[in-house]
């Protein structure tokens, strides 16, 4: 009977350790699976001390066996001698011996081509010695965070975290690749380079890319401030204020949220054929604009718990509706104006569906959305793969820098109003 540590729960003692030993006996377990037999980890080790051929990625091969047995040794402490320090320490090291086998599960094509073993497509060739070691790696991480009492959804989050991050690494990865082609049987590029990024953007590039983005940019900054105007006017009216026929127009505008819009595009882009405003960007913003007061709901709610004791007050005091709107409403409402902004900005920039079949085959009117999605053709996407993927990248920065700029927003509670 093992004896209580204050801060431990050792009932998951025995199965951690079970864990990292099968996780430190999985090294000798077959690795990978060749056509004249089968290699385990410290086999392909040698292999790669052996062989000239150097690569920064072998080091994980080490890293990975020395990190299982050492995550072993602090297994066999805390079975004999637990505190909540060792068990943190054991904690750590494995979180970085679960980090090494999830790695070696992408780099395995390189490493076995630099120990002089023929690879084939990324994992194909890892044998059960591997995903044993793969399985009970992250099982053991999570019963060592069990004894030190973090919390399950912790746990979750943090394993989906890791999941989630690896389409992100791809696309990163494969933007810096110097290798050429769509079709790559390895995920760490052999050789990084900027020079994607710079093909975007040069001058004799026949990608016009700047042009894109600017169309894009125009586009979804427009379509932000006048959707986000329209929305808080919206919302504000159906919340503080009762006229003939406010249900039904609310009704009305729910029933027609409820269809999706791209049940009307063939009807819309007509209307704006019959208008001369096809294959512009004014198109965009003014179609968006006509349907932005439908997103209302959330918004109005938010208006509907400020308590409207404050409009009496100022009203009494004499403001008007539009210095309440202003000066009052909009103070208070600092979270759902972010969240308003950076729906308004992300449904534009992200926008497919309709600016592909409005712009057609003009191509200087194309949105980034649709002019990556340009160079997935067939006939370009094998030469152009590593530019679509740096302007993925591209893509994605506006976003982030809007996030990081407004996520401040949303912890904040009510702040004080300005009175006028």
């Amino acid at each position: 009977m093992k004896k209580n540590v204050i801060g431990l729960n050792l009932k998951y003692l025995d199965y951690a350790v079970c864990g990292v030993f099968l996780m430190a006996i999985s090294v000798f377990l077959p690795y990978a699976a060749l056509s004249d037999g089968r290699k385990n980890l410290i086999s392909v080790m040698i292999d790669l001390i052996r062989s000239a051929n150097g690569h920064a990625l072998n080091l994980m091969v080490y890293l990975t066996v020395a990190a299982s047995f050492v995550s072993f040794v602090f297994g066999v402490i805390s079975f004999n001698a637990a505190s909540v320090r060792v068990v943190k320490a054991w904690q750590a090291v494995q979180a970085f011996a679960t980090a090494f086998w999830t790695f070696l599960l992408f780099a395995s094509k390189t490493i076995l081509e630099s120990a002089g073993i023929a690879g084939e497509f990324m994992n194909k060739q890892l044998s059960f010695g591997f995903w044993i070691a793969l399985i009970v790696s992250y099982t053991s991480l999570v019963l060592i965070m069990r004894m030190t009492k973090t919390n399950v959804g912790y746990i979750i989050l943090t394993i989906l975290g890791v999941i989630w991050m690896f389409p992100i690494l791809w696309i990163l990865l494969t933007a810096l690749r110097a290798e050429q082609g769509y079709y790559v049987g390895y995920f760490i590029p052999k050789k990084l380079t900027l020079q994607n990024f710079a093909n975007l953007f040069s001058n004799n590039s026949v990608i016009p890319f700047k042009k894109w983005w600017l169309n894009t940019f125009i586009v979804a900054t427009a379509s932000c401030v006048i959707n986000t105007l329209i929305i808080l006017a919206t919302s504000f009216t159906l919340s503080r204020t009762r006229f003939a026929g406010r249900k039904a127009f609310m009704n009305v505008l729910m029933i027609i949220g409820l269809f999706p819009g791209f049940m009307s595009l063939i009807a819309v882009y007509n209307i704006l054929k019959g208008l001369g405003l096809n294959q512009s960007l004014l198109a965009l913003i003014v179609v968006g604009a006509a349907g932005a007061a439908m997103g209302y709901h959330v918004t109005k709610g938010f208006f509907d718990t400020i308590p409207k004791a404050i409009d009496e007050a100022a009203i009494i005091d004499g403001a008007t509706r539009l210095q309440i709107f202003s000066h009052i409403t909009l103070p208070l409402s600092k979270p759902i104006i972010v969240y308003t902004v950076l729906g308004s900005f992300l449904a534009s920039w992200s926008d497919y569906i309709f600016p592909s079949m409005l712009f057609g085959d003009k191509q200087s009117s194309y949105t980034v959305a649709v002019g990556l999605y340009w160079l997935t053709d067939f006939r370009r996407i094998d030469k152009y793969y590593t530019q679509f993927a740096a302007g993925a990248v591209i893509v994605a920065v506006p976003i982030v820098i809007l996030f990081i700029w407004l996520q401040r927003y949303y912890v904040e509670g009510l702040s004080g109003s300005v009175k006028g």
